[in-house]
Formats: C-alpha cells, sequence, structure tokens
C-alpha cells in the first residue's frame, strides 16, 4: 500500500520508530542490486531517511559510483506481517553537522550511541516513495 513519505499514517510512522534492522539496497556499478543490513532513522518532516555507515564501505561506494545525480536505493523493514519500504535518490554527506544529526537520531531509535568513528559519513535518501503494510 503507497502511502506519503512526508505525511505517513500514525502506525506506519510508529512502526519506523521501534526498533528493528533494516535492508539497504544499492545498485552495483553493473547494476545489480547490493543488499546489506542496517539501521535506518526515518525523518517525514524532512523527506529522507539515513544511514549512518564507514566511508569505506561497499554501499558508500555504490552511491558514489552513481555520480552527483545520487544513486536509486530503498530501505524496508520487516516484522511478522508488517513491512515498510522507503524509496529515494541517496546521496553521501560527510559534513560534521550532518554526521553528529545522524548519530544522534541513530541513538534515539536504537538505545545506543555508535563508538566514535572518524571515517563516519551519512547516506541520505532524499525520498520520493513510501509503501508498506504497518
Amino acid at each position: 500500500m503507497a502511502t506519503d513519505p512526508r505525511n505517513p499514517g500514525e502506525s506506519y510512522l510508529r512502526f519506523w520508530r521501534e526498533y528493528h534492522m533494516s535492508t539497504l539496497t544499492t545498485p552495483r556499478p553493473d547494476g545489480t542490486p547490493h543488499v546489506v543490513a542496517v539501521g535506518v532513522t526515518y525523518d517525514p518532516e524532512g523527506g529522507c531517511a539515513r544511514v549512518i555507515t564507514n566511508r569505506n564501505s561497499r554501499k558508500v561506494a555504490n552511491v558514489l559510483a552513481a555520480g552527483a545525480e545520487g544513486a536509486r536505493v530503498a530501505v524496508c523493514q520487516v516484522d511478522k506481517g508488517r513491512w515498510a519500504t522507503l524509496e529515494g535518490v541517496a546521496r553521501i554527506r560527510t559534513e560534521p553537522e550532518v554526521v553528529a544529526d545522524a548519530v544522534t537520531r541513530y541513538a534515539e531509535r536504537y538505545g545506543r550511541t555508535p563508538a566514535p568513528n572518524p571515517d563516519r559519513v551519512v547516506i541520505e535518501i532524499a525520498l520520493t516513495r513510501a509503501m508498506g503494510r504497518a
């Protein structure tokens, strides 16, 4: 079921605030999908989702390989019969204030602050579509 990523229903938003791991799907340079488990935060007011990660990860390389226009990606979480997917265009953010904000959001959702990492970056996804059954 499609939903507006900037104005989701309360149950959809509540599902994204619960503790769930997700998958991030990025396109490899050859076009095949790369799927990996991640923690995701969802910001409907900002129209984006965020994944914190190491700048040397394959997922970051995939996004960077897509060029300045960004990479089309999806994040998805599942819990029994409930599921939610967010799709959009990913770009890599390295600004210290953006990384710090993403870490704070991660800590709020997952109940723990990640250890400091000087190589941490943010995969920021400008959302274009949301769907699910939450």
